[in-house]
C-alpha cells in the first residue's frame, strides 16, 4: 500500500460526509452574514443604539467599501464575472456530470455566494445612488443582510438535503 492510500483511508476525502466541510460551511455563511459590504454588523448596531462618532465610523467605512466595490466592478467587472460563470459552470460540470463530490460540494458553496457578491453590488450602487445616510443607511445595510442570511439558509438547505442523498446513495451502494 503506497503512503498517499494510507492518508486517504486515514482522512474521509468525500466532502459530505466530512465534518470539516460542514464546520466550513457553517463559518463561511455565519462571516457572510457578519460582514455586510466589508462593515461588521456589530458596527451597524452600534451606530443604530448610540449615534455620534460610532455611526460616523459606519459612513466612513461605507463609503470606502462601497467605492472600493463599485470601482472594482467598473475596472474589471466583466472579467471577473466572466472568470465566475466559468468557475462555476467547470465546477458543476465536473461535480454533477462526473460525479465528482468535492466538486458538487465547491458548487453548492459557490453558487450561493455569487448571488451574495451580485447582492452587495447592487446595494453598493444604490447606496452611492441614493446617498444613503443615518437611519437610511442603517436600514438597508439591515435589509441587505437579511437578504444574505437568506440565501444562506437556503444555500444550507439544500446542500444538507443533497448531501444526505449524496451519504445515502454511496452508503447503500457502496460507494
Amino acid at each position: 500500500m503506497e503512503w498517499h492510500e494510507s492518508v486517504f483511508d486515514l482522512i474521509d476525502m468525500r466532502s459530505f460526509s466530512n465534518l470539516w466541510f460542514w464546520l466550513a460551511l457553517s463559518v463561511v455563511w455565519s462571516t457572510t452574514s457578519h460582514w455586510i459590504l466589508g462593515v461588521p454588523f456589530d458596527l451597524v448596531q452600534r451606530a443604530s443604539r448610540h449615534g455620534g462618532q460610532a455611526e460616523q465610523d459606519l459612513h466612513d467605512i461605507v463609503r470606502i467599501n462601497t467605492n472600493r466595490i463599485l470601482y472594482i466592478s467598473g475596472v474589471s467587472g466583466m472579467w471577473i464575472l466572466g472568470f465566475t460563470c466559468f468557475a462555476l459552470t467547470s465546477i458543476a460540470i465536473l461535480g454533477f456530470y462526473f460525479k465528482v463530490e468535492f466538486c458538487q460540494a465547491m458548487f453548492l458553496l459557490g453558487l450561493p455566494l455569487s448571488f451574495v457578491g451580485l447582492l452587495s453590488l447592487d446595494t453598493a450602487r444604490r447606496i452611492r445612488k441614493n446617498g444613503l445616510q443615518g437611519e437610511a443607511l442603517i436600514r438597508k445595510l439591515r435589509l441587505h443582510r437579511v437578504f444574505v442570511q437568506l440565501i444562506g439558509i437556503v444555500a444550507i438547505f439544500v446542500t444538507g438535503f443533497w448531501g444526505m442523498y449524496q451519504n445515502l446513495t454511496i452508503g447503500v451502494l457502496g460507494g
